[in-house]
């Protein structure tokens, strides 16, 4: 047997039907399949997963848990629907997050770290030059999570990835306005520099800029959408 099949019968064997439920419905609201304040019914998913629907029972609370859906006494489940307000107020919360981390990596990141962070910086520059803003808005994800992952503290990362789940949505509106990616890469190679510079306060500072400016981003593309 090739080596790399038995790779998806790994990842089986790692996590339960309920999880794996989880992560499929997850795929589909975080790539924009399902909308916010879709509607999603438990019998269908069990039919379309091909699962009873005790899994998607389970993995429906694991995601109110996560923040991305909400169950409404009476009247079923429903893809979350963030406000303007509480994205502001999401975006504050993680701006702190993100100050705390880029403090504790200029202290303790690694020179394997560093080229790891470089690497996903090249790839991020081929979709800026490819124009490609869904490959960069997952990447864009990918580099975050690294960098609040090699921060090491996992109720850090637990928080962070429950804020990033209910800003999804409006980080894509945002890096889709037209020239956001390149002002978007630039500023994750200066987080990087800053870093890889041990200077700790001037990396919380760039940090917290960074989200500051996707704020920023955030509210002149939804002012851009908006009808006169």
């Amino acid at each position: 047997m090739n080596p790399s099949e038995t790779k998806p019968i790994a990842f089986l064997q790692q996590h339960s039907l309920p999880d794996l439920v989880q992560m499929e419905i997850e795929r589909r609201i975080l790539s924009g399949e399902l909308t916010a304040g879709s509607k999603l019914n438990e019998a269908l998913f069990a039919e379309l997963l091909g699962v009873s629907r005790g899994p998607v029972r389970e993995a429906f609370r694991a995601l109110e848990a996560s923040g991305l859906v909400k169950q409404e006494k009476n009247q079923g489940v429903f893809v979350r629907q963030i406000s303007v307000e509480e994205a502001d107020e999401i975006y504050e919360v993680r701006a702190s997050l993100d100050e705390l981390v880029g403090r504790k990596l200029a202290q303790q990141i690694t020179e394997e770290q560093l080229a790891q962070l470089r690497d996903m910086l090249a790839r991020m520059d081929q979709h800026v030059d490819n124009k490609n803003v869904d490959a960069y808005a997952k990447l864009n994800l990918e580099f975050h999570d690294t960098l609040v992952q090699m921060a090491g503290n996992r109720k850090l990362l637990d928080t962070y990835r429950r804020l990033v789940n209910e800003l999804n949505l409006f980080r894509r509106t945002a890096l889709g306005q037209k020239g956001s990616l390149p002002i978007s890469t630039r500023e994750h190679h200066d987080i990087v520099d800053t870093i890889a510079s041990r200077d700790a306060t001037a990396a919380g500072e760039m940090m917290r800029a960074h989200v500051m400016e996707s704020v920023s981003r955030m509210h002149k593309a939804r002012a851009g959408s908006t009808p006169n």
